[in-house]
């Protein structure tokens, strides 16, 4: 075995030697080719996001629609490869979903930031021990995702974090009325054993969810705090192009002083609202103490009913949380007080579920704008058609639209499988939702080159120069 070993070190070392001595050979393989860049402006204009490369798994979509189809939403989603079930409950987010639900974290941190929250993470295993002082542990009863650890102490996975947040702000001593209001939020994944999930995104076991939590120094500040949040949900659902509408609402088993949920219309809805057509008035029918159809606000209006899906929720919790964790502030007179509190949560995976279900056609997604995962599709010719000659003109129009417009960098995708006619790509285009999905065909080829432009939301087509193109999609916000 020795011999052997001094062998393999003798030839080790040679190479090692000659590595360090000889001059780099340039090689010819694949993997290096690969990592030199591309000189020729053949080869710069060539379109890096590509469809054929998108991960949207056409065998996950041949093979069936898994069980139930109960909402629109959640079978254009899964039939367009946007998500895949894993169990009840649980869903794969595959990776055009996942740029989309990064978008709306990015439109819900510039309105959360916008009025002073700061983002923070907490653990989603929850000590037991934290929702036995609060008497939740019992109260929230099947719901709760319960387990023990391998010392037998018992813990959950948080549905919220009520408990997690105050006993964070408690163990703070030096807290003063000076850094107050104090907003903490975090989106994260949140659990909740439905007896039965249903409609894909919009009720499931597992989701995504932003929650915030106020401290203020009195009851007043509190109120405008939470004034203040949730005037920022009205202009983040504004500029989602939701009508969403805001609604009074039970306090439930989470607890407080005043509550108000945030209603997005919509047939498969599992909440009745009532909106009085005189007034401002609007409530969920669980808060009327008898049915109703005369306005308890004005008097005069009558009030119209319709299903809604709950996107959002706001709670003034007074002193419920802060008091039982001791959550204290230091006031103007040097002398601790017990902190205000308030929560508020939007749903992110079902913001996206509920946008698609108000939006779309039956046939293909309709995104929220600032939302869709990609801006635009082009599509060049059939390879071998009488306009194959307009290929290059589409590889160069993609090049050009992220040259002249940054923001559109990385938001516009080739449809490069030139093998399928323009229509079989055009039904794909629609299916997904692409904002804009731009043609390139005969007109490309004319002395002033023309482009097929349809919108897909409001099913306009027009046929535009390129300065027109550039135009209209330089007007296109992204986030």
């Amino acid at each position: 075995m020795e011999p052997i070993m001094n062998q393999i070190r003798s030839r080790v070392f040679q190479r090692l030697h000659r590595a360090a001595v000889l001059p780099r050979r340039k090689h010819s393989g694949c993997a290096e080719q690969a990592a030199v860049p591309a000189t020729t402006n053949s080869r710069k204009n060539k379109p890096t996001l590509l469809v054929s490369r998108l991960y949207q798994p056409a065998n996950l979509r041949d093979m069936g629609l898994q069980g139930e189809m109960t909402c629109k939403s959640q079978r254009l989603m899964q039939q367009a490869g946007l998500i895949y079930q894993s169990n009840p409950g649980c869903y794969y987010y595959l990776p055009a979903t996942v740029r989309s639900m990064e978008k709306l974290v990015r439109v819900i941190d510039q309105e959360m930031q916008g009025i002073g929250g700061q983002k923070l993470d907490m653990p989603s295993l929850c000590s037991a021990d934290l929702w036995k002082t609060s008497e939740r542990w019992d109260l929230m009863g099947k719901e709760l995702f319960r387990l023990k650890d391998r010392h037998g102490a018992d813990y959950c996975l948080g549905p919220t974090h009520e408990e997690a947040v105050t006993t964070l702000v408690a163990h703070q001593a030096t807290l003063s009325y000076r850094q107050l209001p104090l907003l903490l939020y975090q989106i994260t994944r949140k659990f909740r054993d439905e007896p039965k999930p249903k409609f894909g995104l919009l009720r499931g076991r597992e989701f995504y969810m932003k929650d915030m939590y106020s401290f203020d120094v009195s009851e007043e500040a509190a109120y405008e705090t939470y004034e203040s949040v949730c005037q920022a949900y009205t202009r983040l659902f504004a500029r989602l192009g939701l009508r969403c509408v805001q609604v009074q609402a039970d306090m439930g088993n989470i607890g407080g002083k005043l509550s108000h949920e945030f209603q997005l219309p919509a047939d498969i809805g599992e909440d009745r609202i009532l909106v009085c057509g005189n007034c401002s008035f609007s409530a969920n029918v669980e808060t009327l103490s008898q049915e109703t159809s005369d306005c308890p606000n004005c008097k005069t209006g009558k009030l119209e009913e319709s299903k809604a899906v709950e996107v959002g929720h706001t709670f003034n919790l007074g002193k419920k949380y802060s008091n039982i964790f001791n959550a204290t502030f230091s006031s103007a007179q040097n002398k601790p007080c017990i902190a205000e509190m308030g929560c508020y949560g939007l749903g992110v995976t079902r913001i996206l579920a509920a946008a698609i279900e108000v939006l779309s056609s039956e046939e293909g997604i309709r995104w929220p704008g600032l939302l869709a995962p990609y801006q635009a599709c082009v599509l060049p010719p059939k390879k071998g058609s009488k306009m194959d000659g307009a290929a290059v003109l589409a590889e160069e129009l993609v090049h050009t639209l992220g040259e002249t417009l940054p923001r559109l960098r990385g938001e516009v995708v080739f449809d490069d499988r030139t093998q399928m006619t323009i229509g079989k790509r055009l039904k794909d285009a629609s299916r997904l939702g692409y904002p804009y999905v731009i043609v390139v065909g005969q007109g490309a080829l004319e002395e002033t080159p023309r482009f097929e432009v349809i919108c897909q939301l409001t099913g306009e087509t027009m046929f535009l120069s390129k300065d027109g193109l550039l135009d209209l999609l330089g007007r296109v916000e992204t986030v």
